[in-house]
This record gives structure tokens, sequence and C-alpha cells, in this order.
């Protein structure tokens, strides 16, 4: 689920090739495009979720550290903190929708902040169309890794965290006895901007990175893509990140997304975010926020200060 690497978002690319082979792949991959392209050295450096793990404040009581627990109806509350070392979110207990999701900028190897606390998301709301989640609240916590669900008549929602720098670090997946589906909104928060990222244009690549993700080396597609990022921070970039889901509405600060029940909606931080990679599988069963192609495509960046022209208008509806 995570995977924070430093983004460089703001210099040139380079190659870390280690054998001819793979040498040659590269470099004709890199003459068929206007800029050079990072490879992920590694499937996935710690350091960015090092000393990483929340604490559920509830009015019960904070919960943190090892613990499965469930919480009953009456010691939830109407919303609640979840406080980590590298990020920070309030929960409505009603919905488990999101608020001032922050990245707090503690130093971290993997920061993308510069050390300043950084609200991304003022809100990620679904819609449940009129139900409430009213039962017990079940929390896991283990490490960096946090899990929160909760039910209501005919509908359920899960969120899944991970206290991190950057990486997959958080997804939302609502459920319906009808098989329905939920609209989830996410706003981000003033300063933060949705862009087509320039370096994201159709093509087919025609070599892959090996090991490829599907073993096959197959030709890797290039599609558009929508980013988000900041006039402050010249590593900081995300994106949104859908299974089984379809943006209805995309404005300059504000997606409206429709899920499928037992799909998801996450949010991917960093260098994960401007990888080339397959889109996520057709899965609405237990599907994970660290199903992730883990450094095997080529990464384009991004460019800062993100152009005018890039940026997606109007900002609100």
């Amino acid at each position: 689920m995570c995977r924070p690497w430093l983004l460089p978002g703001n210099r040139t690319p380079v190659f870390h090739p280690p054998g001819q082979r793979r040498r040659l792949g590269l470099l004709a991959l890199a003459a068929l495009s206007p800029f050079l392209l990072v490879e992920s050295a590694s499937a996935a450096k710690s350091d960015g979720c090092e000393g990483g793990g929340f604490s559920v404040m509830l009015p019960s009581g904070a919960l943190s550290g090892l613990t499965s627990r469930t919480v009953p109806a009456s010691g939830v509350g109407a919303s609640f903190l979840v406080q980590g070392k590298f990020v920070t979110f309030e929960v409505d207990a009603r919905t488990l929708g999101i608020r001032n999701y922050t990245l707090t900028g503690t130093p971290n190897p993997q920061d993308m902040t510069g050390g300043v606390p950084t609200t991304l998301f003022t809100s990620k709301t679904p819609n449940l169309q009129g139900a409430v989640l009213n039962g017990a609240l079940s929390v896991e916590l283990e490490g960096p890794d946090l899990v929160l669900s909760r039910k209501g008549p005919g509908v359920g929602m899960k969120v899944q965290a991970k206290d991190c720098a950057q990486g997959g670090i958080f997804q939302m997946e609502p459920s319906r006895a009808d098989g329905g589906t939920t609209d989830i909104t996410h706003v981000l928060a003033n300063g933060v901007f949705y862009f087509d990222n320039p370096r994201f244009r159709t093509t087919i690549l025609p070599l892959c990175t090996p090991p490829n993700f599907n073993k096959s080396c197959a030709p890797v597609p290039v599609t558009p893509r929508i980013n988000f990022a900041n006039d402050l921070s010249p590593n900081f970039v995300g994106r949104d990140s859908p299974q089984v889901a379809t943006r209805i509405t995309q404005l300059g600060g504000v997606s409206v997304w429709r899920v499928a029940s037992g799909g998801r909606m996450g949010g991917v931080l960093g260098e994960d975010s401007v990888e080339v990679a397959p889109p996520a599988t057709n899965c609405v069963s237990k599907c994970q926020a660290q199903n992730r192609v883990r450094g095997k495509f080529p990464v384009l960046g991004f460019p800062f200060p993100v152009p005018i022209e890039s940026r997606v208008t109007p900002r609100l509806p």
C-alpha cells in the first residue's frame, strides 16, 4: 500500500539500468519521448512510513497501537479525529466521509511538503442516498495501517489508510445491499488544484520496463492523466485512484466519482501517481489499496510549476 518514494517533480529524470539488455530497451523507450523516464529503483522504501501509526480519538477514548476493536454505536459520536505522525484527518461517523485530510509535514526522507503542514482535501464525501451508518464501528490498527468500517440499513463503508509520507495511502470502499452505486465527491483544499498532466499523452510505449506487471512485457499504453498539485511544494503531486468507479464530474477543485458496490476510491501520492501503469483490476471483493504495480513501469513525473494552461477550469461549479 505504501510506496513512499521522493518524486523530484522539478528535476530532469535519469536512467539507472543494471544491464546492457535493459539499457538498450530503456534508451529506445526514451528516444520516443520528449523527456527521459525515471525507472523506480526498488519495490518499496519503508523510510516513508518509519514511526508511522494512527490514534483514533473517539469520545469513548483513544485507540492506538496494535488493536482490533469493535466500538459500540454509543461510543462513536458524530465525528472523530484520526491522528498520525504523517497524516491526520477527521471522520464523519454517519458516513465515514473524510474532512481536512492533511499531510503533517513531519520530517521524513520522503516528505513532499518541504516540512509545511499541507491540507490536501477539504472533504471526501460519500452520498449514501439518505442512509446513515448507525452500527458499531470496527477499528483495526497495526503499525502504520488503519481500517475503519461501519454499517447501516442496507449500506456499509470501509476506509483504509496508511500513515506514510507518500504512496498509495488511502482508499474508501462503499457497499450496498441493493448492489447500487455510491457517488463520492472529492473537494480539494485551497491552494491545491487538479491539472491535466502534459507528460501523459495518448501513445503506446513499444517497450516495457522488466519485470513487467503482467509478465509478458507487453506494450504499455500512456493515456491522459489528471493529477493534483500546488504552487508551493515542487515534490508534491497526487491523483485520485478509482477501482470499479467512473468519474462523472471533473473540475479544478472538485471531482465526483460513481463507485460500484465493493469498488473503491483510492488516493495515491508521489511517484505512484505519475507512474505509467495498467488500470486497476475490476475487483469488487477483498480489494486492497496495496495492490500496486510496485515500480515496474516508467515514471513520467510532472512539471513544476504546473503551467496555467494545464490546470482544469473552472475550479468550482
